[in-house]
Parts: C-alpha cells; sequence; structure tokens
C-alpha cells in the first residue's frame, strides 16, 4: 500500500470524526413541521409500515409534488426503529452526509491521480505530489463536511432526499472512473445502476451524464479531438435517458401539485436574469456564509439594465471567459466552473417550482466543484510556504495550521446555523429577523405560533403575510382556521371563501369550510363542500372522517361507518377509534 493508498484513508477517517463532531448537536433538534417535516415524516401515514400497498404507493404516486421512492423507503425505515423520535431521522441524515463527505475524499484523490498520470507538463506534475493530492482531498472533504452551507440538507430531517442521492451521485462517479480504466460490462452497469438509485432519491442527479462527459476532458482525457465526444455521447445514451425519463416524472409529480409556475408568471427572460443571479450568489454564500436562511424569495421586480443583474451577468461572462483562457495551463478551472454550472442547472429556475429564488441545499452536490479549486488554492499557497523548508515536520506543521484555519471558523458557524433548524418557530423567527420581508416566512411563523397557542400573534402574522402577497390562499386559510376554534365560524367562513376564490382547488379550505358550516348547524353546506374536499383530494382521510361525522349525526349510519372505514384504512386513528367504538355497540 503506497503513500497515497495509506494516507487517504487516514485523511478521510479524520474528517469523518471532525463531521460527526461539528452535527451532533443537531441531534437535538426536533422537526420543522411547518416546512415539510409534517408533509413528509410526521403526517405522512404511507411510511408508518414496509408492505406491498406502501411500495406500490411509494413508487406510483407523487407525494407533496414529488416521486422520491427511495427516500421515501429510507424515512420509512426509519420510521420502523424510531417511531415520530427526530433523534432518528436526524442520525441517519449525519451517518448519510459523513459518508458522503467520505466518498468526496476518495473521489478527489482518485481524480487527481487520473490527472497526473495523463498529463506530461513537468510544472504539474511536480506540484502534483502524493502529498499534495492528499492535502488537497483532505480540504475539498473538510470544506464538504462542514460547511454552513450544508446544514439544511443535513440537519433538516426532510432534505433526507439530499444526502440520500448525493450518495450515489458520487458513488457512480466513482464506478465511472473504474469503468474508464477497466471498461468491463459490470463497471459500466454498476455506474448507470447508481445512477438510477441517485435519481430515485432526488431528481436533482440528472445532470450526471453531462458532469461524466466533462470529466472524459478533464481529468480522464478521453476527448482528444471532437471528433471523438460522439462516441462518448452514444456510450452514455442509456444515462442520458434516465435522465429524460426522470424529468418526465418530475414534471408530472410537480405538475400534480400545481408547483410550476407559468411563463406568463415568470417569464423566460427574468427566469434567466435570476438564475445568473443566483450562480455568484452562491459563490458568495459559500464564501461569505452569513445569512443563511431557509427561504429566499422569488425577486418582485427583475430589470436587465439594473446595477444588480448587469453586475452578475458581467460577473458570469467574466469567471466564463478566465476559465476558458486559462484552460490550456489549467483545465481544472473548467472543469470545476463546468460541474459548478451544470448541476446547478436543474434548480435554477428555468423551470420555476415553487416561489423561492435559491435554496441553500441546492448547494450539496454542486459545492464540490468551487471546494475543489479552494482545496487547489491552498495547496498552492502552501506548496509555496513550505519550498523554503525542508524538515518534514515543518511542512506537516504548515498544512495543519491551514486545515484548522478553515476548521475552527467554519464550525462554529455550523453549529450556530443548526440551532436555527431546532424547530419551526426558531427558524421562522430567524429568517424574519434577517430583514427577510416574506409572506411565506410570515405565514409560517404564524403557523408555528398557532400550534403554541399564540393566536393573537399568529393572527397578526398571517395577516402581515396577506399585506406582503394579498394572493397568498394559505394565509386565508389559516386566519380562516384561528378564528374556526375561537368558535367565529361566520368569520372563519369568510377567510375560506377568500382563499377558494384564489385557488379554487385547494381541498383544505373546503374541508375546513366544510367544518364551519357544520358547526353552526348548517348540514347541506358541509355535506357539500366535504364532498368539494374530498374530490380534490380522494386520499382526504381529514375530510372523510368529517364527513362521516356528519352522516352520523343526521342519522345515515351506514354511511358514516362507511367514511370511517375508509378513513381508517388511510391511517386515520381518529377514525378507527370511533369504528372501535361503533363495532363494539
Amino acid at each position: 500500500m503506497n503513500i497515497t493508498q495509506k494516507g487517504k484513508y487516514i485523511i478521510a477517517v479524520t474528517i469523518a470524526l471532525a463531521t460527526v463532531l461539528v452535527y451532533l448537536p443537531s441531534l437535538r433538534n426536533g422537526f420543522v413541521g411547518v416546512w415539510d417535516d409534517n408533509i413528509n415524516i410526521v403526517e405522512n401515514l404511507h411510511i408508518r409500515s414496509l408492505d406491498a400497498t406502501f411500495f406500490r404507493w411509494a413508487f406510483l404516486d407523487f407525494h407533496g409534488s414529488n416521486w422520491l421512492p427511495l427516500t421515501w423507503i429510507s424515512l420509512a425505515v426509519d420510521y420502523a426503529f424510531w417511531g415520530l423520535n427526530p433523534l432518528g431521522y436526524h442520525l441517519t441524515n449525519i451517518i448519510l452526509h459523513v459518508l458522503n463527505t467520505l466518498v468526496v475524499v476518495f473521489l478527489v484523490v482518485k481524480l487527481l491521480q487520473a490527472a497526473r498520470e495523463r498529463t506530461t507538463k513537468p510544472e504539474f506534475l511536480a506540484f502534483l505530489s502524493d502529498r499534495v493530492i492528499l492535502f488537497i482531498g483532505g480540504v475539498t472533504g473538510l470544506l464538504f463536511g462542514i460547511h454552513p452551507v450544508h446544514v439544511e440538507s443535513v440537519a433538516w430531517a426532510a432534505e433526507r432526499k439530499d444526502v440520500l442521492c448525493a450518495l450515489f451521485f458520487l458513488l457512480s462517479i466513482i464506478w465511472y472512473a473504474n469503468y474508464v480504466s477497466y471498461k468491463t460490462y459490470k463497471t459500466y452497469m454498476l455506474t448507470l445502476g447508481l445512477f438510477v438509485l441517485a435519481l430515485m432519491s432526488k431528481p436533482m442527479a440528472v445532470s450526471l451524464p453531462v458532469v461524466l462527459l466533462i470529466l472524459d476532458w478533464y481529468p480522464l482525457n478521453r476527448i482528444p479531438s471532437w471528433k471523438t465526444i460522439w462516441s462518448l455521447v452514444v456510450e452514455k445514451l442509456p444515462f442520458f435517458l434516465m435522465s429524460l425519463v426522470s424529468s418526465m416524472i418530475t414534471i408530472l409529480a410537480q405538475r400534480s401539485g400545481d408547483s410550476i409556475a407559468s411563463l406568463d408568471v415568470v417569464p423566460v427572460s427574468s427566469r434567466l436574469l435570476v438564475a445568473a443571479r443566483s450562480l455568484i450568489a452562491y459563490l458568495g454564500k459559500m464564501l461569505l456564509p452569513l445569512n443563511l436562511v431557509p427561504f429566499y424569495p422569488y425577486p418582485r421586480q427583475v430589470v436587465l439594465f439594473s446595477f444588480e443583474y448587469l453586475a452578475v451577468l458581467v460577473l458570469m461572462l467574466g469567471i466564463t471567459a478566465c476559465a476558458l483562457v486559462a484552460a490550456k495551463r489549467h483545465p481544472v478551472l473548467l472543469a470545476a466552473w463546468g460541474y459548478y454550472v451544470v448541476t446547478l442547472i436543474p434548480v435554477l429556475g428555468i423551470v420555476q417550482v415553487g416561489n423561492q429564488s435559491m435554496a441553500d441545499r441546492y448547494l450539496y452536490l454542486p459545492s464540490i466543484g468551487p471546494f475543489l479549486v479552494g482545496g487547489i488554492g491552498i495547496a498552492w499557497m502552501a506548496k509555496k510556504v513550505t519550498t523554503a523548508y525542508r524538515r518534514e515536520t515543518m511542512r506537516l506543521l504548515v498544512y495543519s495550521l491551514l486545515a484548522l484555519c478553515l476548521f475552527f471558523p467554519l464550525s462554529l458557524i455550523t453549529i450556530k446555523q443548526m440551532g436555527k433548524w431546532k424547530n419551526s418557530f426558531a427558524l421562522w423567527d430567524y429568517t424574519i429577523a434577517t430583514g427577510i420581508e416574506s409572506a411565506v416566512a410570515y405565514n409560517n411563523r404564524g403557523l408555528s405560533l398557532k400550534e403554541m397557542d399564540q393566536r393573537g400573534n399568529a393572527i397578526a402574522d398571517f395577516e402581515r403575510a396577506i399585506a406582503l402577497d394579498p394572493q397568498n390562499y394559505f394565509a386565508y386559510n389559516n386566519l380562516g382556521v384561528v378564528y374556526g376554534k375561537d368558535g367565529q365560524y361566520p368569520r372563519s367562513i369568510e377567510y375560506f371563501l377568500k382563499a377558494i376564490a384564489i385557488n379554487p382547488q385547494h381541498a383544505d379550505s373546503y374541508c375546513n369550510l366544510g367544518l364551519s358550516y357544520f358547526n353552526m348547524k348548517q348540514e347541506d353546506k358541509a355535506l357539500e363542500n366535504y364532498n368539494k374536499a374530498i374530490e380534490l383530494k380522494q386520499d382526504f382521510d381529514a375530510a372523510i372522517l368529517n364527513r362521516g361525522n356528519l352522516y352520523f349525526i343526521i342519522g345515515n349510519r351506514a354511511r358514516a361507518l362507511q367514511d370511517y372505514r375508509k378513513a381508517c384504512m388511510l391511517g386515520n386513528s381518529r377514525a378507527c377509534e370511533v369504528l372501535t367504538i361503533a363495532n363494539g355497540e
């Protein structure tokens, strides 16, 4: 075993242990219910069993506007062991992140070794010694493991899809490098299989075929001329086909939840400008990871000839031009920039999903490119400093000091950032405190306050959300729920009707409206709205239970029992209790 083989295991394990230590505080965090943890875990009745029905749902149904069968399976396994104890879900996320950190170190070392084997440049060979390769791999892995931009992906239980997808994505690249070396059918199929697993975890992995082509150019040096590129594209046709299938499924899933913004709402020109701004803004987040928040609102005005957008366009084009000019001497810069851009394209909003402009979690995979460049830059500076020293102990001291200078400040920021994800209220209160004026943030903090039974403060937040976005039907619906719980049914009905007027497809508003009519003894209107809610969402167990209660009150016992059975089959525990009592009579 040579120095690089021995060293990479020592470096990788050391960085993995450091990553574990940094992320241990997240085990004290709860679920962030008002930001996907409820819909994906706490209220997701499907993950509470690992039977044939569950697997059929995981592979054939959409949930939360997503198709993520492997992610649902991993969450179901967690539920089997931990129930709804958040510690277990956070522990799994940490384990997966640590494994990804290990893989990043191995991958960087492998690719740098490939670059060294395929170059004839003496200065490059002199620079990429075993020690330097290990150092670059270590720094890249350290940045990946402890950088604050990854807190959202690791400390948020619902983002299991990020860490799971990344594991298979990175392993697929490693096996692709093996395939290039050995050219065996087994390594090719394993590479493809790992890619499919990545797509089944999160569709952001669709960029992998293009990433492999970038690696073919550098460092694998498989594209000596443009004529050879077509054979490599043909080689990857199964990968492109899988990407196409995944993209089509994702679009169908997002459309099923009405999550894709139309071109009338967000024109293509605006999307491209915001995408360019996000590319640069993400670099800023990696350089200066401060004020990281869970929601960056989509800009209200996007003007090409404003300083903000002209500046980012110039900067983006400037970075690209510099990377192209430097490609002959330093191809790693263009390869890293290409990787960064390509892996971000699926989430840059060209196909706009939701009303955010960017998200820290989207950097989980793309950040490896800039981190690698950072590792190379730090290694180059360290090499300059250590040139004067001939004693090995002095060189090791310099490398160690540089690593520590990265570790401590980033670790402190990361640990502090994890505290923001402790629970829903902490997250959204911090977001608003940073100065973000977002209807989403106020609505979500209002929901957190409602759960804390601070109804007055919740109403104030919902009203602020409506003031910022008069089309926010969630806030109208939530106001109706608060007033309904206070027994102010006419007022709650007013807000539910406003929510329905904005979005006639919002099943929750019809269900809540039906409940208010029920409490006002207007059974006909209640039944009408329950039926509408169930028509829009056929597995809406709460609406089915409520309709069963209505049938029971008006004396239609047979229909009531039918609804109780259906709601119970959907996993509604209250319906199962009522059914047990009814059957025992």
